[in-house]
């Protein structure tokens, strides 16, 4: 053993394990705070680059939903809309048909035609206002929806646009149709049945294309929790064992300040040797 008053080894040898004592004591503390194991590149910089690269994996997947989100809203409306041209070509046919008895009196036959140009001209209506955010998918010369699909925006779907307005390529009525003779009845009711037929296809195309839209919308929610479970297994800390660590470290601590306390009145017992 060797007596020196200028260097203290067992000094020296405390403070290091002193000093990796609270450099572990302080990364536990910070993964208490935060939650997390890896917080920043310097906790681990591989394990922190995979994070970062899912995490923008994920803002893409969010920015797909929202873009699903806003074309099942717009289909939802066309929906609505032929829903409602559907209902309105019934009506329809119950007064052409009522208006090709030859028996009718002429006051009861321009009633009937009243309600049938009301009931036309609300087709126009409804087909005009069936927008949302900007796009209407039944007016003539509609859009298609397209919502993007996946986290980088190169996969999409389109829902074809279904044109419902009079005279158009399903509804095959014009703007002047009426029912004020037997002969004009008897052509509107032909031209309705072809259009209620046109129509449920329509329906059945935006039905379709809604159920898809709901399916991957469900997919791409999944694969988000997924991957929001794997940067999770990366990065969250185990509170359970971080509190435990932070136990076990704070008496190591302690333990170390002692060590060091006793290391550094070692050199006092020199004095010794000149009593």
């Amino acid at each position: 053993m060797t007596f020196s008053v200028n260097t203290n080894a067992s000094a020296l040898s405390a403070l290091q394990n002193l000093n990796k004592t609270a450099v572990r004591l302080e990364n536990t503390q910070t993964a208490i705070n935060t939650g997390m194991k890896v917080a920043s590149s310097k906790d681990n910089g591989a394990v922190f680059a995979i994070a970062q690269s899912l995490r923008a994996d994920v803002s893409g997947i969010k920015a797909a939903t929202s873009s699903i989100d806003r074309a099942l809203s717009t289909i939802e409306v066309a929906i609505a809309a032929g829903e409602a041209v559907s209902d309105l070509l019934i009506e329809m046919k119950e007064k052409a048909v009522a208006a090709k008895d030859t028996g009718l009196d002429t006051a009861s036959r321009t009633s009937l035609n009243n309600d049938f140009k009301q009931l036309r001209d609300q087709i126009s209506s409804i087909v005009t206002n069936a927008e949302f955010n900007g796009t209407n998918v039944v007016k003539n010369g509609g859009s298609d929806i397209v919502a993007i699909t996946n986290d980088t925006g190169s996969n999409t779907i389109t829902v074809g646009a279904q044109d419902l307005s009079l005279a158009g390529t399903v509804v095959a009525l014009s703007a002047g149709s009426s029912i004020s003779t037997q002969d004009l009845a008897s052509t509107s009711v032909a031209n309705i049945e072809s259009s209620i037929q046109n129509v449920n296809a329509s329906l059945s195309a935006l039905g379709a294309g809604a159920r898809r839209l709901d399916l991957q919308k469900t997919f791409i929610s999944q694969l988000q929790d997924t991957i929001e479970v794997g940067i999770g297994n990366l990065v969250d800390a185990d509170m359970a064992k971080a509190s435990a660590d932070l136990q076990s470290l704070q008496v190591k601590q302690q333990l170390g300040l002692q060590a060091l306390s006793i290391a550094n009145q070692a050199p006092q017992s020199v004095l010794g040797l000149f009593q």
